[in-house]
Formats: C-alpha cells, sequence, structure tokens
C-alpha cells in the first residue's frame, strides 16, 4: 500500500501544536478544541482540524481533543518519544550556548558531542563536553551513530563540514550558517538566519 503523502507545510505546523499543547498541559488543562488552540496559534480552526485529520481522528465533535493523548500522538507522529543524539559543530558563542541549552531536555533531543577546528577551542570543556577536533568529525560521529547535527560554522566552512557530516551518517542538519546548502536530496536542512527575519519584520516598521 502506497504511503500517504503529508504536505510539508502541515508536517512544519505540527511542532507548533505540540509546543502549545505542552504549555497547556502545564496549566493543568485536560481537554482543548480546535478553536482554542487556533486562537492561540493564530491559525483557522478550521486548517487546525484539516491538518489533524491528515493523521486520522483525535477527537469527538462537542467534546474536542484530550490534551495527553494530542501530545503522545503527535510526539509519535514527529518521532520524538526517544531523544535524538545532536552534534553541534562550531563552539563559538552560538555553539557553545546551544550545548548549554537545557530546552532540548524531555523535548526530543539531547546533545552528545561538540566539535570545532580552532586549536583553542579544542579541548576546552563546555558544560559536560569536551570540544573535540573536527578531524575526527566523520569517524566519532558515525561511531556514536549520530544522525542530527546542528551547524554553527562560517558560511565559508558550512558546505564542507555539511558534507563531512552526511559522510558521518547525519541525514538531518539544522544550519545557522547564513548559506544554502547543496546536499543529496535525501538530507534533511532546516535553516535559522536571524537577519533573515529581522528583514521580514522590519517590512512592516512604519
Amino acid at each position: 500500500m502506497e504511503t500517504k503523502k503529508i504536505p510539508d507545510i502541515v508536517v512544519a505546523r505540527l511542532p507548533r501544536y505540540l509546543q502549545v499543547l505542552q504549555h497547556m498541559k502545564q496549566e493543568k488543562l485536560v481537554t482543548t478544541n480546535s478553536k482554542v488552540l487556533g486562537d492561540r496559534l493564530g491559525i483557522s480552526a478550521a486548517q487546525i482540524r484539516k491538518d489533524l485529520s491528515q493523521f486520522g481522528e483525535f477527537g469527538k465533535q462537542g467534546t474536542g481533543y484530550s490534551v495527553d493523548f494530542l501530545i503522545n500522538t503527535l510526539r509519535v507522529i514527529l518521532n520524538v518519544t526517544d531523544a535524538w543524539k545532536i552534534v553541534v559543530v562550531g563552539a563559538g558563542d552560538l555553539g557553545h550556548a546551544l550545548a548549554h541549552y537545557q530546552g532540548f531536555t524531555n523535548r526530543g533531543f539531547q546533545v552528545s558531542m561538540v566539535f570545532d577546528n580552532d586549536p583553542r577551542l579544542i579541548g576546552k570543556q563546555i558544560g559536560a563536553f569536551t570540544v573535540q577536533d573536527t578531524a575526527d568529525l566523520i569517524d566519532k560521529v558515525r561511531a556514536a551513530e549520530i544522525h542530527v547535527a546542528m551547524l554553527t560554522v562560517p558560511a565559508s566552512a558550512a558546505q564542507k563540514v555539511a558534507e563531512e557530516l552526511v559522510k558521518a551518517g547525519v541525514t538531518a542538519i539544522l544550519s545557522y550558517a547564513p548559506i544554502v546548502l547543496n546536499l543529496p536530496h535525501n538530507i534533511q536542512v532546516q535553516y535559522i538566519d536571524p537577519i533573515l527575519q529581522l528583514q521580514h519584520m522590519t517590512y512592516y516598521l512604519e
């Protein structure tokens, strides 16, 4: 049987739904509905119902959704029921902050290794991590069976490092480098560039 193809724009909204639901759980809410979710997210209730219907039935008309059930179901859909190990490449200010960031805990991710090629940083401690030499990246990441990476290196180094990560078995890269990576189609790549987001917002400023 052919697997149903879910539009990527729908998949991209699921983590936002999960985040809001987790906040609801912290607020001791037991049930919710598409209107309440939509009000919190700035998305129409109809869109939320349509998105969730791509994956089956989640609630009953008139009773809404169980917050716990929807959280657990979305975690399964997003493959974050267990913690994915992450390698951080680039131990500068941003990499340092990511290695220290506690928000990954219980959200499906765990930083496991930190690499850099700067002799001044190699061997230094960042919290529980010792910064390792990128010369050893392929062998060590492959041996640790890490499939997710965060790239915080300069744009000039990003393509080469990304190719090495792919050789090491990484199949998902979150890149903070302000450059588009040229990688095989089966590699999932997402980009975070604060300048682009700032420029998007300033369009609306007087």
